[in-house]
């Protein structure tokens, strides 16, 4: 479903490492059921699934496939683990996190933002496993975003989580409806895009369909991609991470929500969509029904198979012609519970994730994005006519550009739910004002980072 500070750089992957093979081998942990919260991380020795039964619990994200495409190959290759799986929405999982975590603990779960369960003593260091499987060895970038301190701030400090996939978005559309308005190429510039945008609707398209119903804010999407339009993606992630000082308040976030706001009025959006749901979003794009969707490249495997070879992607233009592209781009984050009865097997899974072939293979083909791992990683081939392979290339330009974010919805753990969500529909109703709308988020952001 899309992150980072500038030092980070998305990677380009593969080879399978040994230490999977001489792992699965070795004895079952000791502490497999572990509950250290302190800043420090026991040892590792071996972490493995051993030969016994054993039933991983995950609390994973409906809709997304790529969770569900690796528990299923993960105990095709480990027949004495089996999976217990629950699934909610994003939104829902947010919510509910906290309260999971300690009443009904997962071995894995979907993470929303990390840095009240860090504080919490909710999530398990990984920085023992870290060390075990050698991921201190990989491009420092990659798991930068899931170290938290003690105190809350994100980019230093303990491993708190991993990626299943390192994601990003961007702009997906329809290419019949694109050559019906004469696009013959993405848009190099946000000027650019306001034309297209404007023939679409000339044309009695539908320029833009995004979801935007019930607790998920989904113009946060097109939102964050204009914010990177009009400023410096470090300053966002900045704020992101809960770095003192940081607003969301800004001269050049203005302008990016001022824009948000005259493509509401301007019509280039849906008219329902206050009462879109996710699924409705994508039932709609693939049937045709509109040009234009703010998404991420977890859709690409999907894509290419429900619209195939009628899809394109690109990142969104800059305000200026030649300017740096930047997105959302950070790993499809996963946690282990500090109460996991399985804590070794879950890191043992989480680790043949991002270096198992088949499992990259599914990163890729049902994930649409790099997998994680080391940096000469094993990475398989796609077919240059596929939107697979562009949001790929893109991902590479955002790894030149340094223009990888954080999602400005995991700032806090509530700010998506309590912030971004309402504020977002009231613009969209027509009900709320940029200027309000930033300073809004700001208050409730620096009341929730306080608490």
């Amino acid at each position: 479903m899309a992150h980072r500070s500038p030092g980070r750089r998305l990677f380009a992957a593969l080879t399978l490492t040994g230490l999977l093979a001489s792992a699965a081998c070795s004895a079952p942990g000791s502490d497999s059921g572990s509950t250290e919260t302190d800043a420090s991380a026991a040892p590792v020795t071996s972490a493995t699934c051993g030969t016994g039964p054993v039933t991983l619990k995950g609390y994973f994200e409906t809709g997304f496939p790529l969770p569900k495409n690796l528990s299923d190959e993960f105990t095709k290759q480990f027949p004495n683990v089996k999976w217990d799986i629950r699934e909610d929405q994003f939104a829902v999982i947010t919510q509910n996190a906290p309260r999971v975590l300690t009443d009904d603990p997962p071995d894995l779960m979907r993470l929303p933002q990390v840095s009240e369960l860090v504080k919490d003593g909710l999530l398990k260091n990984l920085d023992g496993y870290a060390q075990a499987f050698g991921w201190d060895k990989w491009p420092a970038s990659q798991l930068e975003q899931m170290r938290v301190s003690s105190t809350g701030e994100r980019g230093d400090g303990p491993l708190s989580a991993m990626g299943l996939n390192f994601s990003m978005t961007g702009v997906f559309y329809n290419k019949k409806l694109a050559t019906q308005i004469g696009m013959t190429q993405p848009p190099a510039t946000l000027a650019e895009f306001d034309t297209v945008l404007q023939k679409a609707k000339d044309a009695g398209l539908v320029p833009i369909n995004q979801f935007n119903g019930g607790a998920t804010g989904g113009l946060a999407f097109p939102l964050q991609n204009l914010m990177a339009a009009y400023g410096d993606p470090a300053a966002i992630n900045q704020w992101i991470f809960q770095k003192s000082g940081a607003t969301i308040d800004t001269p050049t976030n203005l302008q990016a929500t001022q824009h948000l706001e005259k493509w509401l009025k301007a019509g280039f959006f849906a008219p329902d969509i206050n009462s879109q749901d996710y699924a409705t979003m994508m039932s709609r794009f693939i049937g045709g029904k509109n040009l234009f969707i703010f998404d991420g490249d977890w859709e690409s495997g999907n894509l290419d198979k429900q619209m195939a070879g009628n899809v394109g992607f690109f990142l969104m233009p800059s305000a200026q012609a030649g300017g740096k592209r930047a997105a959302m781009s950070a790993p499809l984050t996963y946690g282990i519970s500090s109460k996991a009865k399985n804590a070794d097997c879950a890191a043992f899974f989480l680790n043949w994730v991002a270096t198992n072939q088949q499992a990259r293979d599914i990163a890729v083909e049902v994930g649409g994005s790099h997998p994680m791992g080391p940096a000469d990683a094993y990475m398989p081939e796609v077919a240059k006519d596929t939107v697979t392979a562009s949001t790929l290339a893109a991902g590479a330009t955002i790894g030149q550009d340094n223009g990888a974010m954080d999602f400005i919805a995991n700032a806090t753990g509530a700010i998506y739910a309590k912030g971004w969500t309402p504020q977002l529909q009231k613009l969209a109703a027509g009900q709320q004002k940029p200027d309000a709308l930033l300073k809004s988020v700001q208050k409730d952001y620096e009341s929730q980072v306080k608490d």
